[in-house]
């Protein structure tokens, strides 16, 4: 079992998603850093879980058996408490440290705030026109613009009260990379505004101005300061202002920090009956101050208003909670990581839940929530139960289907599809600056999270705290780029959503319904806004904007070509779907004897479907000019790809192929020995290889496929090896003409291997088929093993003998046992999940152009890539050959293959226990060879738990170094390139790192019929099979003579599919002078004598003689060799 300690890990960040809040030390109290409050979501005939407390409830008995009950225990286990210990100190910020200074400068701020004059009442013009000229400051008015003609007057008084909130004071603050940020919050006092203010904007214009008042007198009384406007989490009806000390004033950079001022209403000031979420509070001018007007409900800007009443009261929340519960604050520090690394944030681009709706939303589930009034969290839980317990209800409950109304209890929760937690006491849904889609990116993150953290077999801390889950090219199959329309003036928007929301709004309606279950997820992206200057009144907007919409595919249904609409008979559903679809929409009648409104898609690749699909849609519901400017991402990944589209068919053709000929085998019936198995061992058969086997008549398999054949048992097997060796060649020529007497279509030819290692197979059998398919038959005999094993134990013979039987008996253990389970396993899983396929095929691509497949074996590979599938957390499986190389990648930039196996479950039946086993047996390896200079990487699965059958031939650390930097570096071009990342250049490889490299001439090591090509097509159909060509790998056969006359002086790194170059490291301890000894493993040279020995003791020193070597690689590659580059 691993020990019980810690790594230090660091969070996977693009940058800091929700900047840190910090509290004054005045109020002791909890974090509303963005102060917001969610968005409503009523519900019309829809349950709501109502926690009505008209007298406190009876006080709940709760233990750490109820805890461990409820949320699984105190903790995973002992090494998931240390591993959370760790993350937390390691997210905690040094308070003092960073928060140097600050108080002294927050005290200057609000002195200077308090100290600005009052001013008297002002028309809307003359406001405007006061604050352009003499202040050249923007009043940041939100959009629709107040009239110039309304009757209301705007005025600026002293706050009331200026407090500093955050997270600094509850202690849930976590590091940041930007500045720290220090939300400061200005209580407007209510002698400016006006009991209808709440109606029509007239609350936000006044709040603009009062912000603007404020930045014309920090402008003029505070010089050193740079001033912005901003919306509050991206809420155009919340501007703040921006404030940040000039880095000559602040030159230390763990002091930097910025103010947020955010202006706050009094509370209880405006009817909270007034402001519910289905009431209306924006109305048309010709019904402005009527109050029996039938407009639509206002949910988020009332939700706004009310936010902007209870920065304080939500304050008091969190501070109490955080006394209640000592778990608490932790708690929130947990789920504020996990909602960072998968992308949310309280912004309305981030899903609109952060660290404050988080919060808030535990603290009142430690109050209510649960039946019968009682809290639905235990304030004894453990930071990591609550945590977890959090996510449960989540993932549990649907809040637009089943509200929570928290003392809500005469609150009518209409239908809406903005999910509702709605906390009665202070009147705000807690959940408002959500949508639906992001709603559901939630949930669908809430339960893969849930079914991690009950996994019990592997360790999921890594992929629920540490990984960096959003990342789009990685978590997503296509991103479609939709361009966003402009919008049309005089449209009227009854609850202030902006252009933008509305448009993603409708997108994602329009295809959730159109593309039903051929997808998991609809995501668009919001489009971040940016702070402005306090001379213009609101950020700039660039035109020909677009929503990016990421989709993940659902692979079963993704490519299906024929859609069932509702039967003929149902005419309201048939009409429906009709004035949906349009034209597309047919009756068909099926074999069934069933009428169906019908749809018919081109057939093509998965992503063709796709595009064909989205385009329809969009050009029908959105418009044909937004159609034309549709573009789609994803696609690529799979084109690079040989024979992009047909690939899995021409693995099928293989395997029936090899059905065939194992029928063929059993159908013999003069064989000396009844046959036991037939096993499949070639990556063409498991449709893993990077080319698709392709043939045809007269076109035969280039590789052929390696098979294993195996008899029942025998006593009359010699016992000796070498005579197994030569009995194995007679046992190949029967089986060889057996199948010529069967069909005398059939060809067959004999083949001698390894030559000069006696112990190992000396024999195989090619069988051509007349179709082209072609066979490579190798015989597996278990007393081979049993005769290698004695040889290994047997003390008498001489070192050598040994070494040649440990080598024979390793390799008799990979290819027939290891390689003919791994392959049923690698198959099985290919058919489970159809892109295991494309995504092993496009990670050996990813390793061949990079130079190492002649190191890293394409088992090891296949490994690799499986593991993206059946441990894909915190993603689900890969439903995208792009998703799945991309995950690959990823884990091979973070594998710490020094001290962490790689563990593959093919069947899903592991245990704790055989993690620990495994973990056991590699810290053995590294004791035993600390150096790591046999074993390096340690690939295990539940066939293999010995970790080495595919990696005890390599790679060694120098390469294993080189293909974790490698992927670390496309990683980082995933990262910064995102949706303008060309796919080729991750596959493209820099050949400066080598010291030399070989050309070659392709023409020479071509393995085309070039020679063939200008002969007549009547006499080509009359040939016979041209065999020539098969197995005809002259690169490879060159590289390996290489490999073997310069092993330890040279490390050579080649390309199976590119054969134009091969790379070349000198070993570093070759360029050591040393002493001339006769047998040197390579050529050298004098270097003269060594300084500072004695006469007697001088010896001539040599170095190798590296152009002596080159000639010598010239020469024996003759014509295939074009030149050597020298670095």
């Amino acid at each position: 079992m691993a020990p019980l300690t810690t790594k230090r890990r660091k969070l996977e960040h693009t940058s800091d998603d929700e900047a840190p809040q910090l509290q004054d030390s005045k109020v002791d109290i909890g974090d509303i850093g963005a102060g917001s409050v969610g968005k409503e979501s009523s519900s019309q005939d829809v349950d709501a879980v109502r926690s009505t407390l008209k007298h406190p409830p009876a006080k709940r008995q709760h233990n750490d058996q109820d805890a461990a009950l409820y949320a699984g225990g105190l903790y995973k286990s002992s090494m998931f408490k240390l591993q959370v210990d760790e993350l937390l100190n390691e997210v905690r910020p040094n308070y003092e440290k960073r928060a140097a200074g600050i108080k002294s400068s927050l005290h200057q701020l609000k002195n200077a705030i308090e100290g600005i004059e009052d001013r008297g009442p002002l028309s809307i013009p003359d406001a405007i026109k006061l604050f352009s000229k003499t202040h050249k400051i923007a009043i940041p008015f939100p959009d629709p613009k107040p009239d110039n003609n309304a009757a209301y007057k705007l005025t600026y008084s002293k706050p009331s009260a200026i407090n500093v909130v955050g997270s600094y004071a509850l202690g849930t603050m976590v590091k940041s990379e930007r500045s720290l940020c220090v939300d400061m919050i200005v209580n407007m006092p209510k002698s400016i505004f006006q009991e209808k203010d709440y109606l029509n904007y007239r609350y936000f214009y006044k709040r603009a101005y009062y912000l603007a008042t404020i930045a014309a007198g920090l402008h003029t009384s505070m010089p050193d300061l740079t001033l912005e406007y901003e919306f509050l989490n991206e809420n155009s009806l919340h501007p703040v202002l921006v404030a940040r000390w000039n880095s000559s004033t602040k030159t230390d950079q763990n002091s930097r920090f910025e103010v947020h001022i955010i202006p706050a209403a009094p509370r209880n000031f405006f009817p909270e009956a007034k402001l519910r979420p289905a009431k209306n509070s924006i109305r048309p001018k010709d019904e402005a101050g009527s109050d029996t007007t039938a407009a639509e409900p206002s949910p988020f800007y009332n939700s706004s208003l009310s936010a902007d009443c209870n920065f304080e009261s939500y304050l008091q929340l969190l501070h109490n909670a955080s006394k209640a519960s000592e778990g608490f604050k932790d708690a929130c520090l947990l789920g504020r990581i996990w909602l960072r690394q998968r992308g949310f944030g309280s912004a309305i681009s981030e899903g609109g839940i952060g660290h404050f709706e988080w919060a808030a939303l535990t603290a009142l589930l430690l109050k209510g929530g649960g039946p019968k009034g009682h809290s639905l969290l235990s304030p004894g839980y453990s930071s990591y139960q609550m945590f977890k317990a959090v996510v449960q209800y989540l993932s549990t409950n649907h809040l637009t289907k089943k509200p929570m109304l928290y003392e809500a209890p005469d609150l009518q929760a209409a239908k809406s599809e903005v999910p509702m937690f709605y906390d009665g006491p202070r009147g705000v849904n807690i959940l408002y600056k959500m949508t639906s889609f992001s709603y559901e990116l939630l949930r669908d993150e809430a339960k893969t999270s849930l079914t991690m953290l009950n996994d019990s077999t592997f360790d999921q801390f890594e992929a629920t705290f540490i990984t960096k889950a959003d990342q789009i090219l990685q978590k997503y199959d296509c991103i479609v780029n939709i361009p966003i329309p402009v919008q049309k003036d005089g449209v009227f928007n009854c609850d202030h959503k902006t252009h933008t929301t509305t448009f993603a709004n409708r997108v994602f309606a329009t295809l959730k319904e159109g593309l039903s279950d051929r997808i998991q997820l609809l995501d668009p992206k919001g489009i971040e806004t940016k702070a402005w200057s306090i001379k213009n009144s609101g950020p700039s907007i660039n035109d020909g904007q677009t929503l990016n919409l990421a989709v993940l595919f659902d692979p079963a249904n993704i490519s299906r070509l024929v859609d069932h609409g509702p039967p003929a008979e149902d005419k309201k559903k048939a009409a429906k779907y009709q004035k949906f679809w349009g034209e597309k929409a047919e009756l068909r009648r099926f074999k069934d004897g069933s009428i169906l409104e019908s749809l018919v898609w081109s057939s093509g690749s998965t992503y063709s479907i796709f595009e064909d699909i989205v385009t329809y849609l969009v050009k029908r519901h959105l418009g044909a000019e937004v159609s034309k400017g549709l573009s789609f991402i994803g696609e690529g990944f799979e084109k690079l790809l040989p024979s992009y589209g047909s690939g899995s068919k021409d693995f099928e053709v293989l395997r029936q192929a090899f059905n065939s000929f194992e029928k063929d085998i059993r159908d013999m019936e003069s064989l000396p020995l009844q046959l036991k198995q037939l096993s499949a061992v070639d990556p063409q058969l498991r449709s893993s290889s990077i080319e698709v086997p392709l043939f045809a008549p007269r076109q035969p398999l280039a590789t052929p496929a390696d098979v294993l054949i195996q008899f029942e048992g025998s006593g009359r097997w010699p016992d000796d090896v070498l005579a197994i060796q030569r009995t194995k060649i007679a046992f190949l020529l029967k089986i060889g003409e057996l199948l010529v007497e069967s069909n005398d279509s059939i060809s067959t030819r004999l083949g001698i291997e390894n030559e000069d290692q006696p112990l190992q197979n000396c024999a195989f059998l090619d069988v051509f088929y007349p179709s082209g398919a072609t066979f490579r038959l190798r015989i597996q005999n278990e007393r081979e093993q049993t005769l290698l094993e004695r040889q290994v134990k047997d003390k008498t013979i001489d070192n050598r003998s040994r070494e040649d039987a440990v080598s024979a008996l390793s390799l008799y253990k990979r290819f027939n046992t290891q390689l003919p389970l791994h392959t049923q396993s690698v198959s099985t899983h290919c058919t489970r999940f159809p892109l295991l396929s494309p995504t092993i095929r496009l990670v050996k691509k990813w390793f061949d152009r990079h130079m190492l497949s002649g190191h890293v074996s394409g088992e090891l590979i296949e490994l690799l890539a499986a593991r993206a599938f059946l441990q894909p957390y915190p993603w689900k499986a890969p439903s995208s050959a792009m998703s799945g190389f991309l995950r690959t990648l990823l884990f091979l930039s973070k594998w710490d293959w020094r001290s962490s196996p790689l563990i593959v479950d093919f069947t899903g039946t592991m245990t704790d226990k055989d993690v620990s086993t495994i973990n056991t047996r590699l810290e053995a390896w590294r004791k035993i060879d600390p150096g790591m200079n046999r074993t390096v990487l340690f690939a295990a699965s539940n066939h293999d738990t010995t970790g080495i059958a595919f990696t005890n031939d390599g790679p060694s650390k120098m390469v294993a170094a080189r293909m974790t930097a490698l992927a670390r570096s496309a990683c980082k071009a995933v990262k910064d390139q995102s949706l303008a990342l060309d796919q080729r250049s991750l596959f493209a490889t820099s050949t400066n790192d080598y010291n030399f490299v070989i050309h070659l001439n392709p023409k020479a090591a071509s393995t085309s019929k070039a020679k063939d090509s200008h002969r007549f097509k009547n006499l080509e159909v009359q040939s016979e099979l041209s065999l020539d060509k098969v197995d005809y790998r002259p690169i490879e056969m060159f590289s390996e003579e290489l490999e073997s006359l310069y092993n330890g002086s040279i490390v050579f790194f080649r390309s199976a599919t590119d054969i134009s170059r091969i790379g070349g490291l000198w070993n570093p301890q070759t360029a050591i002078s040393r002493a001339f000894k006769v047998n040197l493993a390579y050529a050298a040279k004098p270097v003269g004598e060594k300084d500072g020995e004695e006469k007697e003791e001088e010896a001539t020193h040599i170095e190798i003689n590296k152009s002596a070597i080159l000639a010598e690689i010239a020469r024996l590659g003759g014509d295939m060799v074009s030149r050597i580059e020298i670095h």
